[in-house]
């Protein structure tokens, strides 16, 4: 059979309703605020609403949704979210021109968190709320929302979210996808309410600082209000409810709902996670001695600057407190480095991911093994269970995907990175910030600069790499091979 492009249409539709639907509450701001930015919201949303109400409409009547038809409709509404999420942008009265705008709402959907504006603290108040909640959206998927209302428009929603929510993770929270996705929501909702709280509560933040900052701590996203980032309020207790939330998020969902549940022992007895805490402690316990041992930090400071930055990088939040590129040259290879881990699969980080990594390095160890032993029967386990040669298969060859979309990417942006002090590490750093959707990068992107500087294609060439990094590569790269458009 071949792809139901109705259903695709009708789909996309309804999701950018949806994002049509979000838009309200900047807008809300925006007359609160008494912005001039407020027709601008208006005439988004109306737009929003002339292209998905047609779409959703045009199409009736119960669909099934296939496999290929949910990559293509997460590829697709990815891009479309970004250039609908683009207009508040383009209608602030702002002066920006539609790369900058297309760069900056693809960031935020992506939660990469890389900005191309200088001094976000003169941004109207109502497009910071927008900023900051199209991280939120993004960072647990607007389409895994729809997913648990799509059996009430007649649309099976399995295919979606698994188009959507690609990774290496086999444990479920309920046996249908409708109540996963509601689960997941429920769980992502509360620990915002939770981090607004304790920010307003303990942190002493103004509630339009805790409401931005709740959505974007939760989303691992990393825009701020602010142009010093969280380095701005100079509140060691904001820094480390902070660290402990960035760090939550980037947790798996399933291991959280467990949590939650009071099921410490399954929690804790997770491969991955136990994997993740030792190699965060070995990070730490290296680089807080090394920054102690040169620099003019008391060892309480030294540990919270290292703690916030290295905790920002791994789970790809892209806070920062400190310029870490100021600790020398070996910190900047460090940090760079950091951008390649990601957090746990099922989180809202971005990245290679954990399990990746560990089922990637176990199995070259125990390559070791074979070679000793090659009649031998060894095979990986994870969490007790033996990891199938099919999805050994999938890690290693999307770790090799990766990587040379990297490179790839690295090679197109060395064209035109010319007019920088550093063009060909600035190169690799841009690449590599955007495809692990990191945000902070190294170079001439460090903390102290943004993606300003930058021309019109490579901003929308990296916007491209942030959607790719956020659907971890597969879900995009599949659109371009034969065998996807082939009917069968």
């Amino acid at each position: 059979m071949g792809i139901n492009f109705k259903i695709v249409v009708k789909t996309i539709g309804f999701i950018i309703v949806l994002l049509g639907t979000f838009l309200w509450l900047p807008f809300a701001f925006s007359l609160y605020y008494q912005e001039d930015c407020s027709m601008g919201f208006l005439l988004s949303i109306f737009i929003c609403y002339l292209f998905g109400v047609p779409s959703f409409l045009l199409f009736k009547g119960k669909n099934k949704l296939a496999k290929r038809e949910g990559y293509l409709i997460v590829a697709l509404s990815w891009i479309m979210m970004c250039l609908f999420g683009s207009l508040p942008y383009l209608f602030a009265g702002l002066d920006i021109n539609f790369a900058n705008a297309i760069f900056e709402s693809t960031s935020g959907l992506t939660t990469t968190g890389a900005t191309i504006f200088d001094d976000v603290e003169s941004l109207p108040k109502s497009l910071l709320i927008w900023r900051s909640l199209s991280q939120w959206i993004g960072a647990m998927g607007i389409i895994v929302f729809t997913v648990a209302i799509f059996p009430i428009l007649g649309i099976g929603g399995v295919e979606l979210f698994v188009a959507e929510a690609p990774g290496p993770t086999a444990q479920k929270l309920h046996p249908r996808i409708k109540e996963v996705a509601k689960r997941l929501w429920y769980m992502y909702l509360c620990i915002t309410l939770v981090i607004f709280i304790l920010f307003v509560s303990f942190c002493n933040l103004s509630s339009f600082d805790a409401i931005n900052h709740a959505f974007t701590t939760a989303a691992t996203g990393g825009f701020s209000t602010k142009n010093a980032s969280i380095g701005h309020f100079n509140n060691p207790i904001l820094e480390y409810v902070i660290i402990l939330f960035m760090f939550i998020g980037s947790l798996n969902y399933t291991l959280l709902y467990f949590f939650l549940k009071g099921k410490f022992k399954r929690a804790l007895s997770s491969d991955e996670l136990q994997f993740y805490l030792r190699l965060m402690l070995a990070i730490l316990v290296i680089s807080t001695t090394i920054l102690y041992i040169h620099s003019d930090f008391s060892f309480e400071e030294a540990f919270r600057y290292n703690l916030f930055s290295v905790v920002s990088a791994v789970t790809t939040t892209g806070y920062l407190t400190v310029d870490y590129t100021t600790w020398g040259h070996p910190a900047s290879v460090f940090f760079f480095i950091l951008f390649f881990i990601g957090g746990c699969a099922g989180s809202t980080s971005g990245g290679i991911k954990i399990i990746r990594h560990m089922v990637f390095i176990k199995n070259g160890l125990y390559e070791f093994k074979r070679i000793l032993h090659p009649k031998a029967f060894i095979r990986l386990k994870l969490d007790s269970h033996l990891v199938s040669g099919a999805t050994l298969t999938h890690i290693l060859v999307f770790i090799l995907f990766y990587f040379i979309t990297f490179f790839i990417g690295s090679i197109v942006m060395s064209f035109f990175m010319q007019d920088f002090s550093q063009p060909l590490i600035s190169s690799f750093a841009a690449t590599a910030t955007c495809i692990g959707n990191v945000g902070i990068s190294i170079a001439d992107f460090g903390p102290s600069h943004t993606f300003a500087p930058l021309a019109n294609f490579p901003k929308v060439f990296l916007s491209v790499i942030m959607i790719i990094g956020r659907l971890e590569i597969f879900t995009v790269l599949i659109l371009f091979t034969t065998y996807f458009w082939k009917q069968s």
